[in-house]
């Protein structure tokens, strides 16, 4: 069985919208708005483009519940979360990524999702504060800072091939 795959799609003005298509064709989604507030959705079984329920949470709500689907102790990216909305988080630069040897700045991480890059580690190496010409290679560990969703906008950036 292959592993659930989440799709992120921007909302301009909005925020961004997650896509899962479970193991019984049941699709989903999460709209992340940027006030903090999550919309989930859940599509109809005989017509996936059909919204059949949804349910508008508050920041602290979703955050709730996150805890309950899945606590923060238990992500082995996950380094760290806070009370602000502020998460730092490992994500792996897969040796067939389209940034393997292009520079950070090529990215365009923080334009386009503000969050952070705050080092690289490479082998053993610890590389604090990359700056944007730093040559990204394959199987570094970027540890990237910032909201949820700008983080997972970074590895949605990160994981393209």
């Amino acid at each position: 069985m292959s592993a659930p795959r989440l799709r992120a799609t921007p909302l301009p003005g909005i925020g961004v919208q997650y896509d899962l298509v479970t193991r019984d064709q049941r699709h989903l989604s999460v709209v992340a708005h940027r006030d903090g507030a999550r919309t989930v959705n859940m599509y109809r079984a005989d017509d996936p483009d059909s919204c059949a329920h949804s349910l508008r949470l508050t920041g602290s709500e979703a955050g709730a519940l996150i805890d309950a689907l899945k606590p923060s102790h238990h992500s082995a990216s996950l380094l760290y979360t806070s009370d602000l909305g502020l998460v730092a988080e490992r994500i792996e630069v897969a040796a067939a990524s389209r940034w393997n040897g292009r520079v950070l700045g090529e990215t365009r991480m923080r334009t386009e999702t503000g969050a952070s890059v705050v080092a690289v580690l490479r082998r053993a190496e610890a590389i604090p504060s990359p700056t944007p010409d730093f040559r990204l290679a394959g199987g570094d560990i970027v540890i990237v800072v910032g909201t949820r969703e700008g983080v997972d906008a970074a590895a949605a950036i990160l994981g393209r091939e």
